[in-house]
């Protein structure tokens, strides 16, 4: 009962106010975002530092700092306000024709020159007003996905990295090695000999940031020579491009990578296949909004599997 009291004597609009306050962390600037009086912004700051006890924005000379509870305040406050807008934007009834809905979907770029293109060119024909927000995920991301999750629509990434969370699969991809037009030391296949001694261009290289067939060269053995480590798999093919260098991408990128002076060839080994799925969080499953965009990308992966996006 006494936690339905203090929400009743809350005003939602205190959650504006602070999300632009600890955004932007000046009484002046936040008060022009939100199209207010100055006078009126300072009337919620007065508010809210009654309510939680502390000053929030501390002055620093000429200007204001978050105190340490405002910082810890700041990825809280995104997520409620977030999912209060999702709260009063819900419908009874959807049609996606007449929408203005914004999606967010973490990825990499991989994932977002596949997929995601697809999923927006299907998304622009049937409801040209929805949006699509695509975010590059990292480690750290993929590592807080549950919580991410909460106040974002969805993750592309193949199974191996997320758990206990609802998914569809979206399509299979093969791995391919390249190397350099001009790396004569290599035919058509590489030898194992030469992917223990050439040096690598690797995506990711940390205990829990990796891709199925980097690991796979290790398992069988290899400890590869990274000499290059990028968190990008478009970038990949300009690493490896008048060099020595050796890297393993996904085969649906292979026609982009041939422009950039590398060529594709065989590996001495039989890579695992990735399943690329869509993640979500459970609090979205029921939404009809979701389950469209969910439909859409299913569709997209249909397309991207067999080719058709290239």
């Amino acid at each position: 009962m006494a936690d339905h009291l203090l929400l009743s004597r809350l005003d939602l609009n205190l959650l504006v106010s602070l999300d632009a306050l600890l955004t932007e962390r000046s009484v002046t600037r936040a008060a022009e975002r939100l199209h207010l009086s100055q006078p009126a912004l300072s009337a919620s700051l007065a508010r809210l530092r009654t309510h939680f006890g502390d000053p929030i924005l501390a002055r620093r000379g000429n200007t204001y700092e978050l105190t340490p509870l405002a910082l810890r305040l700041a990825d809280h406050t995104t997520t409620a306000l977030d999912a209060a807008r999702r709260v009063f934007e819900s419908q009874a009834s959807w049609d996606p024709s007449e929408s203005i809905r914004e999606f967010s979907i973490y990825g990499s770029d991989y994932g977002f020159t596949t997929i995601g293109r697809v999923v927006s060119e299907l998304a622009a024909e049937r409801a040209p007003g929805v949006h699509f927000r695509f975010l590059l995920h990292n480690p750290l991301v993929v590592e807080d996905a549950s919580n991410r999750l909460r106040s974002t629509d969805g993750m592309i990434i193949p199974h191996g990295f997320l758990t206990e969370l609802p998914f569809v699969d979206l399509w299979k991809d093969e791995w391919v090695a390249i190397v350099a037009e001009s790396n004569d030391e290599v035919d058509d296949v590489l030898t194992t000999e030469q992917l223990s001694q050439l040096p690598w261009v690797m995506n990711y290289q940390t205990r829990s940031a990796f891709t199925s067939a980097e690991r796979q060269v290790q398992q069988l053995g290899i400890e590869p020579d990274i000499e290059v480590v990028v968190e990008s798999f478009l970038a990949v093919p300009h690493f490896i491009a008048g060099t020595r260098r050796v890297a393993i991408i996904q085969s649906a990128l292979a026609p982009l990578a041939r422009g950039a002076g590398v060529r594709i060839v065989g590996l001495p080994f039989a890579p695992t296949p990735l399943t690329n799925a869509l993640w979500w969080h459970p609090l979205h499953t029921h939404d009809p909004e979701h389950s469209w965009m969910r439909a859409l990308f299913a569709e997209a992966g249909t397309i991207v599997g067999s080719g058709a996006h290239v």
